[in-house]
């Protein structure tokens, strides 16, 4: 085995959901989630999710998404009337490594939880020296544009929302560098949302 094939052998995932016009927030900000609603909470969505993220065993959050995800999903893992994907995500998220990157958040108040003032991509090269199922970054452009720059990023999930959102937050930050990536897995939703997988193409070493 190669170095480079002890590097990667832990799947590196950026999952984000997207409006038509290429943003992930509305123009009122990072609290301006409204146009992805519906289509988050779809069958084929909350499947789709459920599929994403199983096979991992590391999450990745900004300072942001922790905040509101743990605000939130440790209330429907215990609540047994929740849908069951939405409870099987949760369960999930409550037990699964994670890995939080903020310098303004000190102490971790999440079970499985450890917050990292350094670089994304450093980080993410250390975990993948390590044993374990796949690595994703869940909701934070921050992260998955700085793994993007460094290469370090081996599939992107996104959930394509039928919404043009007329401003806000961009996925894809000017000055990438260039990439291609291969559509390994399409599927559309009952409210017109399409979820793609996209694996990055490498060149053989």
């Amino acid at each position: 085995m190669t170095q480079r094939d002890t590097i990667t052998r832990r799947t590196v995932v950026g999952n984000i959901s997207l409006s038509l016009d290429g943003r992930v927030t509305g123009r009122g900000g990072d609290s301006d989630m409204s146009w992805v609603a519906s289509h988050a909470v779809s069958e084929a969505s909350r499947e789709f999710m459920v599929r994403v993220t199983s096979p991992a065993t590391t999450a990745l959050l900004g300072r942001k998404n922790y905040q509101g995800f743990g605000g939130y999903w440790p209330t429907v893992a215990r609540d047994e009337s929740a849908d069951p994907r939405d409870r099987a995500f949760a369960q999930w998220l409550d037990s699964v490594e994670k890995v939080v990157f903020s310098s303004t958040v000190k102490d971790a108040d999440w079970d499985n939880t450890r917050i990292v003032d350094a670089d994304p991509a450093t980080e993410v090269r250390r975990l993948r020296m390590q044993s374990g199922g796949a690595i994703i970054v869940l909701n934070s452009v921050s992260v998955i544009n700085n793994l993007l720059e460094a290469d370090e990023l081996d599939r992107l999930s996104i959930t394509l929302c039928p919404e043009v959102v007329g401003g806000g937050a961009r996925l894809f930050e000017d000055g990438l560098p260039a990439s291609s990536w291969r559509l390994t897995d399409m599927s559309s939703t009952e409210t017109g949302a399409i979820s793609l997988l996209y694996d990055r193409v490498r060149e053989a070493e």
